[in-house]
């Protein structure tokens, strides 16, 4: 049997439940990641072991920090329990690289940006944490280190992207990030994007400040507070430097010094059109020169300068398409972008042969040996940006589909019936570009609409890789339609031809997009945001890059029809309009505002109930105002009013979407920036989903059939959440009854696929694989107990006693006797098909708590027992296992044996098993093909016998043939017995096993009965209808055990004889002798 838990941290014999005593008893329902790793998504920064370059660290803009021991051939996270997911920066001590500082929240003012809580430290590597403060700075740009005195160090902290204040500026500790004293300040809407220290005269600081603001609806990116400025006393003064630098505001600037020169500074500068570009100073800082024109694509998102640590003239640029000057800023090339993914981020320069590089970008990591000519790609993080997510209905196992930041709208299966799990081979790409919310054709699940920036749609076959566009286009002279980055897009639950698609308008197709007629006028507010106030007032339309990566605003950001009531539909917009329409779209009624929810916020999701005509969850996100509560309301009379339904959600983290089971009125999955949510009373309460890493949940939907929440993170790829019943349970019957067995959904019977060579990964080396639903049937239950043994409860009586400081009486010797032969306690799930048989016994961990556990589907194997299996086995050669089930109706309870003593506690449960339609040649009568398999292992059981048997006779000949010296009355003939019952034995076994003497010299040799019964067993992994041959193979086998059967027997009678002679001689006691008198 297969053993698979649902459940971490639950294990523990305290008798009361496994997880915190507030937490929710259903705990350990947890989801399993399954990737895709084939793009991996958005990287912040790197930092390399400068001794041992193969221990490598990876910040990632939103997936937290991971960390390569072998040169990225594995990595491991490590930040997963952090309060941040979004980082900016990671850097190593470089006195002691084992202590690992963390800068998080995103250091760019892109339009999908994390916010993080601070500076992070860990001693040890990456294996544990602290939060050393500026819990406010929502942004850090980097973290330097004095060159001399290890307990100085500087954080940039950019401060709220959205909002002014926060701990924003330039900070010092001086005692090793115990405290911290802010040493630079400009203003509340500006802060410090990066600080360089001069390596030989460390007193010397230049920092850069960068003054950016980001709503929904706009960007200003500089600012007056945009600047240079140094300090020539470790920060105590600072001077803003001018001379040489641009005049005006400036935005962004990126920084660096070169290290084998360290008075050469490059500066990439944000300005207007006559001072943008690329500026060189040879006195760190004091006074600069343009060198070039040469400014990024996109400040916002890129300006990051790096240069060779070896060739002061060399410097990079990261861009759009990232970019080298050989000649100190003077000329730019971009790197070699064959085979890679563009917009790229952060770079590593190898100081012992810059050669080597490490490029980070939107896609990931990509590595280079010939400085950019040739990349290869890292495809083992699972780290991709999925703003939405949308399943399928294909059988047997059904597909996802997101899209995602920048590397296209990615599909796959949400499992496999490979033993390697869920690769990278099995994800395709419906459309390329950045992604948002694609939808399945609800018949032809080969049909994929799939969305691209600003409401690019297409119809993607699957079938023939054909793309379709089906864009909404405006008559003669009409303004193009202002579709959102991230476009909402339906398919009506009423009709599977019928599309919704979202601009300031909503759209309505009814032949799949073919055509399409606007079934609204403006729904969103019609404000110009050119004339909102940003930092306190209105700029100019020369401001530093205004409005750049930032929608039009006023336009569809969310939409829903109920599935109870055709053409009742809710429209959502970005400044913070819910609009309804009862009728199909002929009329509109807004709600303009929501009670204790700011106006003018965005409407970032929309479920209409399933269950009820007017019910309608709402999802109100204003974190681009600064404002990161989460807003979740609920509606019962179509949104004519509304309440706030947040008990339970953490007070910060923003909501992101919502869906209803439609199985069970009032069970709710909420996504939020810092994790899922789940509540069984409509929304009165709320408790968190145990198994995310901490992490932004862009989307939730639920796959009906298979009763699953799909799970779309931004930053760590998919999730499911398999089988979510249990979740229908009340928590008050859970923990009213001692256990509970909740009944299994449908399983499949297959024999899972090596595709890759034998079992798992296969032969092939390591690579990614995401975590594969389990194979055969998963079996839950619910403990409200642990099941413990007396000297576990002994123990625990006497710790409370010792607690309390009273005396812990010592126990009987009875007692103590009675504890060590105690049996350990069990969980046992019995499987018995439509007879009553029983044909399977599952065992379960005994901790309290929710907990799953698979049976493989087989029946009991024929091998004998083994008290002491080998620690590891070949890779050809897996755990005994007998034949498949059939299909059918079964039984499963679920019981305990404590004190010895067995205990029905739940169940029975039906459980159906069904057949993969996966093959031609299937057995018309499974019943009988099980049949002929069971008597292929009833003959096995015997051969088995009978192998053991005779292995215990050869024991016993050994031991006689070893007492045969010690033994003076022992006569010729007596030794004659000896050796002629080691010959026989000897023949019996060429029988059973083989000859090994012809075999061992290649030499042809009979059919052994083992070797027959082996291609008997081998069969057990098909379906397929029991062939002519094998049935033939079954009799010869018979007549073959039946005859070996007898002349063990036969053997075994001699034996026990020629024991008995032994010891009427007064041999020295060997085995198989019995107990003598």
């Amino acid at each position: 049997m297969t053993l698979w838990l649902a459940v971490l941290g639950l294990l523990g014999a305290t008798g009361q439940s496994a997880c915190a005593a507030d937490a929710h008893p259903l705990a350990g329902l947890q989801p399993r990641s399954i990737g895709p790793a084939l793009s991996s998504g958005r990287v912040a920064d790197f930092a390399i072991h400068p001794q041992q370059p193969q221990i490598q660290y990876v910040a990632m803009a939103s997936g937290g920090l991971w960390k390569t021991d072998n040169h990225g051939i594995t990595w491991s996270p490590l930040f997963d329990a952090q309060g941040s997911y979004a980082l900016g920066v990671v850097s190593l001590d470089p006195r002691d690289p084992k202590t690992v500082w963390v800068g998080s929240g995103e250091n760019n003012s892109q339009r999908s940006v994390g916010y993080g809580d601070g500076v992070y430290r860990s001693r040890d590597g990456g294996h544990s944490w602290e939060n050393l403060g500026l819990k406010d700075s929502g942004h850090i740009g980097a973290v330097r280190f004095h060159p001399t005195d290890p307990n100085i160090v500087y954080v940039a902290a950019l401060g709220p992207l959205w909002s002014s204040g926060g701990d924003r500026g330039l900070y010092r500790s001086n005692d090793g990030g115990a405290s911290w004293e802010r040493i630079l300040h400009i203003d509340e809407d500006t802060g410090v994007y990066d600080v360089l220290i001069h390596p030989e005269r460390p007193d010397e600081l230049i920092a850069v400040s960068y003054q950016r603001r980001r709503h929904v609806w706009t960007l200003i990116n500089g600012g007056p507070g945009s600047g240079v400025h140094k300090s020539s006393d470790g920060g105590k003064s600072w001077r803003k430097i001018s001379a040489g630098l641009p005049g005006g505001d400036l935005g962004k600037i990126g920084i660096a010094f070169a290290p084998s020169q360290p008075d050469i500074v490059y500066a990439l500068v944000e300005a207007d059109e006559k001072g943008r570009g690329t500026y060189a100073s040879s006195d760190f800082g004091e006074r600069w020169s343009k060198r070039s024109g040469y400014s990024s694509g996109g400040a916002q998102y890129y300006h990051e300068v790096i240069v060779d640590p070896l060739d002061a003239e060399r410097l990079y640029s990261m861009d759009t398409f990232a970019q080298v000057s050989e000649d100190g800023g003077r000329n730019f090339r971009p790197l070699s972008f064959q085979y890679r993914h563009v917009d790229d981020h952060a770079l590593w320069i190898d100081p012992r042969d810059t050669r080597h590089l490490l490029i980070g970008g939107d896609g990931g990591i990509f590595e280079s040996w010939d400085r950019g000519s040739i990349w290869r790609h890292v495809t083992n993080l699972p780290t991709t940006q999925f703003y939405r997510a949308t399943p399928d209905n294909s059988l047997p196992f059904y597909n996802i589909c997101g899209g995602t930041q920048d590397n296209h709208s990615q599909c796959g299966p949400s499992r496999t019936t490979y033993t390697d799990g869920i690769t990278n081979a099995d994800w395709w790409i419906a459309q390329f570009g950045d992604g948002f919310k694609p939808q399945f054709d609800p018949e032809q699940p080969e049909l994929v609409y799939a969305q691209y920036q600003h409401g690019g749609l297409v119809r993607f076959d699957r079938r023939s890789g054909e793309r379709t566009s089906i864009v909404p286009q405006p008559g003669s002279g009409e303004l193009a339609y202002n579709f959102n980055w991230n476009s909402p897009l339906i398919v009506s639950p009423h009709s599977p031809t019928r599309l919704y698609f979202g601009a300031e308008r909503l759209f309505r197709s009814d032949d799949r997009g073919d055509s399409w007629r606007a079934v609204s006028p403006d729904l969103s507010r019609d404000i110009d945001r050119n004339k909102l106030e940003v930092m306190g007032r209105v700029w100019s339309v020369d401001a530093i890059a205004k409005n750049a990566s930032t929608s039009i605003y006023g336009g569809l950001v969310a939409l829903a029809e109920s599935p109870r009531v055709e053409g009742l539909l809710y429209a959502g917009t970005d400044d913070g309009l819910l609009q309804i329409s009862a009728d199909g779209g002929e009329q509109w009624q807004a709600v303009e505002k929501f009670a204790n929810v700011p106006t003018m916020s965005y409407i970032a999701d929309i479920a209409a109930s399933a269950h009820a005509d007017g019910v309608v969850y709402l999802v109100v996100d204003n974190h681009k105002r600064g404002d990161y509560k989460p807003y979740v309301l609920r509606s019962a009379d179509r949104g004519r009013s509304w309440k706030l339904i947040t008990s339970g959600l953490p007070a910060r983290g923003q909501a992101h979407t919502i869906v209803e089971d439609p199985g069970q009125a009032g069970l709710l999955f909420v996504g939020t920036e810092f994790g899922a949510f789940f509540s069984q009373d409509d929304g009165a309460s709320w408790h968190p989903l145990q198994g995310l890493p901490t992490i932004a949940v862009r989307d939730l939907e639920i796959q009906a059939r298979e009763h699953d929440l799909v799970i779309g993170s931004f930053g760590r790829g998919f999730y499911v959440l398999d089988d979510y019943r249990p979740l229908r349970s009340r928590t008050d019957s859970l923990k009213a009854a001692a256990a509970t067995l909740f009944e299994p959904r449908e399983s499949w019977i297959y024999k899972p696929d090596d595709r890759r060579g034998w079992g798992g990964l296969g032969d092939y080396g390591h690579r990614y694989s995401g975590e594969n639903h389990p194979h055969g049937a998963v079996l839950s239950y619910y403990l409200r107990d642990s099941l413990e043994t007396a000297k576990a409860q002994r123990r625990k009586r006497e710790a409370e006693l010792a607690g309390k400081g009273e005396d812990t009486p010592y126990p009987s010797w009875e007692s103590l006797r009675a504890e060590d032969a105690e049996e350990a306690p069990s969980v046992i799930l019995t499987v018995r098909n439509a007879a009553g048989e029983i044909v399977a016994r599952v065992p379960g961990p005994t901790s309290a708590g929710f907990h799953r556990v698979s049976w493989d589907l087989r029946l009991p194997a024929p091998d004998p027992v083994n008290l002491s299996p080998p620690a590891s086995l070949p890779p050809w050669q897996g755990p005994p296992q007998g034949p498949l089930a059939t299909p059918g109706v079964y039984s499963v309870s679920l019981g305990q044996r404590l004190r010895g003593q067995w205990q029905e506690l739940a169940g029975p449960v039906n459980l159906r098993l069904k057949a993969l339609p996966d093959g031609s040649l299937v057995a018309s009568d499974p019943a009988e093909k099980l049949s002929f398999d069971r008597a292929s292992a009833e003959l096995i059981r015997r051969a088995s016998a009978q192998m053991e048997a005779l292995g215990e006779i050869d024991g016993r000949l050994a031991q006689l043939k070893g007492a045969e010296l010690l033994t003076p009355a022992l006569t010729e003939d007596d030794a004659q017995s000896l050796r002629a019952l080691l010959a026989q034995a000897r023949a019996i076994r060429i029988e059973l096993t083989g000859d090994s003497v012809l075999a061992s010299r290649q030499e042809r040799v009979p059919l052994s009965l083992a070797n027959r019964l082996y291609g008997l067993q081998a069969n057990w992994d098909s379906r397929a209808p029991v062939t002519g041959t094998n049935r033939q193979s079954q009799q010869v086998a018979e007549r073959e055990l039946a005859a070996v059967a007898a002349r063990l027997g036969e053997l075994q009678g001699q034996v026990n004889a020629l024991e008995a002679r032994f010891e009427q001689l007064g041999a020295p006691y060997t085995g198989g002798r019995g107990v003598q008198p």
